[in-house]
């Protein structure tokens, strides 16, 4: 991720009237100002560059409206284990990171509700390798109400519940190959602050007769 945004902290939590609020209001702005100047591209890539990251606003992909239904396509291709589709939806980089740890296991997962429209929060464009390789890359925040459970090749529980729903904050980075006219946005990574609060533990059971039957360990 280039130049991985910064989320401020408490976001979703402080009012704009408040200390704090006020401060995170101006370091808002100070990094809207910086995606605003993000690397200029060569003359010969301005045109194409600035068509298709200038078509990037707050509410939407070159066109396309940013809702959760965009979201919900990658989690439930994940769920799903297509992985043919799935590598049409994320990088190189954040398949195996998304794939990692699901073989055997049941994985349930919908989406309730937005409890904020999504919006774009940090704009980069670079390029790699060479001044030829442009690169852009999105980084959205989204805040829902989710539902997920994850169960063992056995059927027991071992993380969320189906009647649990939970709020999510998440910061989601996308990318697209500038330089290729066809191509999409892809889903590239996340971002997790340091002051997120720790996940809840994955509940691992062993078969009977190998230890302990319910042993809880964070992943």
């Amino acid at each position: 991720i280039m130049d991985p945004y910064v989320p401020p902290e408490g976001d979703a939590r402080l009012t704009s009237l408040s200390k704090d609020g006020l401060k995170q209001k101006m370091e808002k702005l100070k990094q809207t100002a910086a995606s605003q100047l993000a690397y200029v591209p060569p003359p010969e890539f301005l045109c194409s560059a600035e068509a298709l990251l200038g078509s990037v606003s707050r509410r939407s992909f070159g066109g396309e409206p940013l809702d959760s239904s965009c979201w919900s396509n990658w989690v439930r291709f994940t769920c799903s284990f297509n992985k043919q589709k799935l590598h049409l939806l994320v990088t190189e980089r954040c398949y195996p990171e998304m794939v990692r740890g699901n073989r055997y296991k049941t994985i349930r997962w919908s989406f309730v509700e937005s409890l904020e429209p999504p919006r774009v929060v940090h704009i980069r464009c670079d390029s790699i390798l060479n001044r030829g390789n442009l690169y852009g890359q999105v980084t959205v925040r989204m805040h829902t109400r989710q539902i997920l459970a994850i169960y063992d090749r056995f059927g027991r529980l071992m993380y969320g519940g189906e009647q649990a729903p939970k709020d999510v904050l998440e910061y989601v980075v996308f990318e697209r190959y500038l330089v290729n006219p066809y191509g999409t946005w892809r889903m590239h990574g996340k971002i997790v602050p340091e002051w997120a609060p720790p996940k809840e533990p994955i509940i691992k059971v062993t078969p009977p007769g190998k230890g302990p039957s319910v042993a809880c360990a964070s992943e």
